[in-house]
């Protein structure tokens, strides 16, 4: 014979949900316990069945007033709505997954790509298309944590890319700190976008860039620098801006410092361009 009443700590072994939970549910209305003589409150089927609405709607978004209007008021026209509505946010977190699942499955190839054909320690005249980015104002060094500056990144555009999932994080150097020797400090941190994104609030400008790729740590800036501005030098190139560097493989990936990889880039302008 099926029971008729649950005591709360039945509920909440059942659920696995807390009895402050349950209490709370109480309170807006969700559910409506009896009183026995002892005064425990006892659940009934009925709030038995609410609680697995409840479950089912949380995990699928639904607020606690869109769950409490539907449980107030449940008949087939509006259950027919509410799974609707299940539907239409099923099929967002679909999507949300396929795109999660699209750009890790970009960040398993770029690491790939990364590891078996990247050019190391040798310096490398390349041409860069116009590249899409997202950015906050920085101007910190790097002992204040680059990361923490990805993290408010991440919030400040309501995680619209997937740390995991993003071969392309990097930071803008302050020049005139660099012309000091002073290699950690930073205008801006950024994280580089697809071509065909349209959210973003930052350029880094098509043309040439004096590249140089290594593997380790990040103390070697004084020995890198020193190389590409000789190379700039040299070949009389012009700079046309600060610094950058792209984190192609960082701690995101790996805890071996060995295995990191940054490649520095310097904007220049070469001597064609000038008409000479």
């Amino acid at each position: 014979m099926k029971r008729k009443y649950y005591k709360t700590g039945e509920l909440s072994k059942i659920y696995k949900i807390g009895r402050d939970s349950i209490k709370y549910y109480e309170k807006l209305g969700l559910l409506n316990p009896t009183r026995d003589t002892n005064s425990y409150r006892m659940y009934t089927i009925k709030d038995i069945c609410n609680l697995n609405l409840i479950r089912e709607l949380r995990t699928l978004g639904f607020s606690m007033q869109r769950i409490k209007e539907y449980l107030q008021n449940r008949n087939i026209e509006n259950t027919k709505n509410m799974l609707k509505e299940e539907i239409e946010l099923i099929e967002k977190k679909v999507d949300d997954l396929n795109s999660h699942k699209k750009s890790l499955q970009k960040r398993l190839h770029s690491i790939d790509s990364c590891v078996k054909h990247t050019t190391f320690n040798r310096i490398e005249l390349l041409y860069m298309n116009k590249r899409k980015a997202l950015t906050v104002e920085s101007n910190v060094s790097f002992d204040e944590n680059v990361d923490y500056l990805i993290q408010r990144l991440s919030e400040k555009f309501d995680n619209k890319f997937y740390i995991l999932g993003n071969s392309n994080f990097g930071a803008v150097f302050d020049s005139n700190s660099i012309s000091k020797d002073i290699y950690n400090s930073y205008k801006h941190t950024f994280c580089l976008l697809d071509d065909n994104s349209p959210n973003y609030n930052f350029i880094l400008d098509e043309g040439y860039y004096v590249t140089y790729t290594y593997k380790g740590d990040y103390k070697q800036y004084s020995k890198v620098f020193d190389m590409l501005y000789k190379f700039i030098e040299i070949n009389k190139y012009t700079i046309l801006g600060d610094p950058i560097e792209i984190y192609k493989i960082d701690v995101y990936e790996t805890s071996i410092e060995d295995e990191y990889v940054t490649q520095v880039q310097i904007p220049v302008k070469l001597l064609s361009d000038l008409g000479l």
